[in-house]
């Protein structure tokens, strides 16, 4: 039973968040690291990456990588910002037009990818600085500054800025995503194509899957979830700016590779990048608690990749060898 558990792509992850927590809760008795506030202080840093996390993970698992999420998610906060607070327009429109941006450079991306047949890295690496650079370049000259504070209502606060004591409703925002994207590729016929794409490109296009189709839904689902998070971020703090989120472009991948996921694509699952950003949020609330200097984060991240890479290229041997 153990070693059919091994073979899981999500084996790794678990084992590494069981471990680390236990530290943490062990390393720093009395402090409240165990307790409700706590917890929900760490889930709450692993929400909004993990909303992004996960539809980057997909990506991956069909042979792609976005790196354009971490603009996304701050010109996504500024179309709030900029329509809400310069032009007094209603917030909901413009988080519909938020989303529909987050959509478009997805779509964008994945045109690029399959028509030009350039990796992944370089296009979406470009249009990072190309979205930043926009947006930075709009908000100078509509307000002459690159951040600036949202007119928010009553019920857009709810769905995207409501707190339950120290927990944040990105938690329910995460968990949501998470079942979408279990859903999809566990339980779909999509799914089925995701693991094809990502396994043998030539052996899936010849069996009949709409490759350039799956990449293209794809790279849309992280633009659109990218958005998200700016809108969350920005109706959270009152505030949109151009840098927001551009710690997740390759905190994102490092989580999924985490969980899970291998960088040649073709195998893992959603539970595993769920539990890989778990980790992240463990890692980085954990380290407040032992009073460290918070510099340590990138070392144990550091290595935690390192030993994610390690590890998932076993556990795919290992799962190979039983066939």
């Amino acid at each position: 039973m153990l070693r059919n558990f091994m073979k899981r792509p999500e084996a790794g992850a678990f084992a590494a968040f069981v471990i680390t927590y236990l530290f943490f809760a062990l390393a720093t008795p009395g402090t409240g690291f165990v307790s409700v506030n706590g917890t929900a202080g760490w889930l709450n840093l692993a929400a909004e990456l993990g909303i992004v996390a996960i539809p980057v993970g997909l990506l991956m698992i069909s042979g792609e990588f976005d790196l354009s999420i971490g603009s996304t998610v701050g010109a996504s906060s500024m179309i709030l910002a900029l329509g809400t607070n310069q032009y007094g327009l209603p917030v909901w429109p413009m988080v519909f037009l938020a989303l529909a941006a987050g959509a478009a450079i997805g779509l964008a991306n994945g045109l690029a990818v399959v028509k030009t047949k350039l990796p992944s890295f370089i296009v979406t690496l470009a249009t990072n600085f190309i979205v930043i650079g926009a947006t930075m370049g709009i908000s100078r000259l509509i307000a002459n500054v690159t951040s600036s504070s949202i007119v928010a209502s009553d019920s857009a606060k709810f769905v995207f800025a409501a707190r339950w004591g120290q927990a944040n409703i990105s938690i329910l925002w995460w968990l949501l995503v998470a079942f979408i994207g279990y859903r999809i590729l566990s339980r779909s016929i999509f799914g089925n194509w995701i693991y094809a794409t990502g396994g043998n490109l030539d052996a899936a296009r010849g069996a009949g899957v709409p490759v350039q189709r799956v990449k293209i839904s794809l790279f849309i689902a992280t633009g659109l979830a990218a958005a998200l998070v700016g809108i969350l971020q920005g109706v959270q703090w009152n505030s949109g700016n151009a840098t927001y989120g551009m710690g997740f472009v390759f905190q994102a991948p490092i989580v999924v590779v985490i969980g899970g996921v291998l960088l040649t694509g073709g195998y893992g699952s959603v539970t595993g990048i769920v539990l890989g950003t778990a980790l992240f949020g463990v890692i980085s609330s954990g380290i407040f608690y032992t009073g460290w200097n918070t510099d340590w984060i990138q070392l144990f991240l550091g290595l935690l990749l390192a030993a994610a890479v390690l590890a998932n290229n076993y556990v795919r041997r290992l799962a190979l060898s039983s066939k």
